[in-house]
C-alpha cells in the first residue's frame, strides 16, 4: 500500500517517518520523498495515529489525487535539484512527464490552477 505524505523533502524528514511507522508496527519496503510503501493495509485508527504523528512533525498524510500529484511535482523538483548528481539528459518538461507518466501539459496546467504559479517559476524558485 502506498501513502503519501506532505512536506517531506529531506532525510530528516525520511528518518522522522521511519521511525513512526515503525512505532505503529508497519512494516515498509520503501520511503522517498513523499512516497512510502507499506506491506500492510492500514485500519483507519492505525492511519488516524500515524496521521496525528506526522503532523506533530510538520508532515500531512494525504488523500486527495490533486494534491498528491501537485506533491509528487514538487518532490522531483526538489530531488534534480538537490539530490541528483548527474545533469538531466533531457529537458525539465521531458524528465517529469517520464518520471510521473502523465503528459507535461496536463501537469503543467494542473500546477498552475492549484498552485498559482508554474512548474517553471517553482523550479527556478527552489535553486
Amino acid at each position: 500500500m502506498k501513502l503519501h505524505i506532505k512536506y517531506m523533502v529531506s532525510m530528516r524528514c525520511k528518518n522522522i517517518v521511519k521511525a513512526e511507522l515503525q512505532k505503529l508496527r508497519l512494516h515498509f519496503t520503501s520511503v522517498d520523498l513523499g512516497e512510502v510503501e507499506i506491506l500492510e493495509h492500514i485500519s483507519k485508527s492505525t492511519r488516524s495515529q500515524l496521521k496525528v504523528a506526522l503532523k506533530k512533525n510538520g508532515l500531512e498524510l494525504m488523500d486527495d489525487k490533486k494534491s498528491i500529484l501537485i506533491e509528487r511535482i514538487k518532490n522531483a523538483i526538489v530531488e534534480v535539484i538537490h539530490y541528483s548528481e548527474d545533469q538531466l539528459k533531457v529537458n525539465f518538461s521531458e524528465y517529469l512527464s517520464q518520471k510521473l507518466y502523465y503528459d507535461y501539459n496536463y501537469l503543467s496546467n494542473l500546477f498552475t490552477e492549484v498552485q498559482g504559479t508554474t512548474i517553471e517559476n517553482s523550479l527556478f524558485s527552489i535553486k
